[in-house]
């Protein structure tokens, strides 16, 4: 199903008021007929008073960056696209599949099972337009798991809009819940396919070389990626995908308190591999300094000694107990 774009005039206007001006002359030549017992004239006039109103259900009005598909006894005959007043064909109907359901930024699809509130704008007739302004679905947090079994939950925003108005209405049942559906079958495809931290020998790309990929280090290839997911999918929805981000990336709670205790544990590790480090370049410098002053001649056991008490200085938790030594140094 291809979109098919009516070229029809804004005529909305002209022709409201040829409509008035044809029920004025109707009402007009009612009286007269009467008046002069004009049988005949006084049917038609009551005829075209009684069907009239038909005309104005032709009248449509488009706001900006909306679009209106119309069929006629089941044919789909064109698409309304721009601003204006339009008048058309009194029988064509607007189809719109999606006009009861909504996507809000903070939930998923409502698909109007919940009664709203009273003094409410849902409880207004759906309308049969469909937008064309860039909308956001911000499905709910999924549960997941990475390519290394561990469950993580996850959100995404996606930014879209309607490019194909046919396809639309046409190809799809409800072109916004199939968008939500495949968001949520995208997301899953490509989160299992990374870890959620850097692990060795793990191949995001495919290409059979290990590399350091991850949902929380490649933030913005995993979007990129999500998001030409979701376009393949709702390509023939005639739905194009501007931009996908991640909204929120956590470890699953059952998992979180031990995940926690791992990254505190490789935290220390390299916080005191820095440490010996750090300690070891100090001790070399101190005995170079003392070999270079010539203030103390050490042998190689006072050597050791010297280094193991200043790694036992520089490497502890606590701070160092001085013990002065008032003897001779042997």
């Amino acid at each position: 199903m291809e979109e098919k774009i009516l070229t029809t005039r804004k005529n909305g206007m002209a022709a409201l008021l040829l409509i008035l001006l044809v029920y004025i002359g109707a009402a007009a030549c009612l009286v007269l007929s009467i008046a002069r017992e004009l049988t005949l004239v006084t049917v038609l006039c009551a005829v075209v008073l009684c069907l009239g109103w038909i005309a104005l259900a032709g009248l449509r009005v488009l706001k900006p960056q909306e679009a209106l598909v119309l069929t006629l006894f089941g044919r789909y005959i064109g698409t309304l696209r721009g601003e204006g007043f339009y008048y058309v064909n009194p029988f064509c109907v607007g189809v719109n599949p999606a006009a009861r359901t909504r996507l809000s930024q903070s939930g998923d699809v409502n698909s109007g099972h919940e009664r709203p509130a009273a003094n409410t704008q849902a409880q207004e007739a759906p309308s049969k337009k469909i937008s064309l302004k860039i909308m956001t679905l911000n499905n709910n947090r999924q549960k997941i798991n990475d390519c290394l079994g561990n469950p993580v939950e996850i959100g995404i925003a996606v930014m879209w809009r309607v490019v194909d108005t046919a396809r639309a209405a046409f190809n799809v049942d409800n072109y916004k819940e199939y968008l939500s559906l495949q968001c949520d079958s995208a997301l899953r495809n490509i989160v299992r396919i990374y870890p959620y931290d850097v692990a060795p020998n793990v191949d995001t790309t495919g290409d059979g070389v290990a590399d350091e990929g991850s949902l929380r280090g490649s933030s913005e290839v995993v979007a990129a990626r999500i998001r030409d997911e979701i376009q393949t999918r709702v390509r023939d929805a005639g739905l194009e995908i501007l931009e996908a981000r991640i909204t929120y990336l956590a470890y699953a709670p059952e998992i979180a308190a031990v995940m926690l205790q791992r990254q505190q544990a490789s935290a220390i590790i390299d916080a005191r591999k820095m440490i010996v480090d750090g300690a070891v370049g100090m001790v070399e410098m101190a005995l170079e300094r003392l070999k270079e002053g010539g203030m103390v001649e050490l042998d190689e056991e006072r050597k050791a000694a010297m280094v193991s008490n200043l790694l036992v200085v520089l490497c502890g938790n606590h701070d160092a107990q001085p013990v002065v030594n008032s003897g001779s140094l042997y």
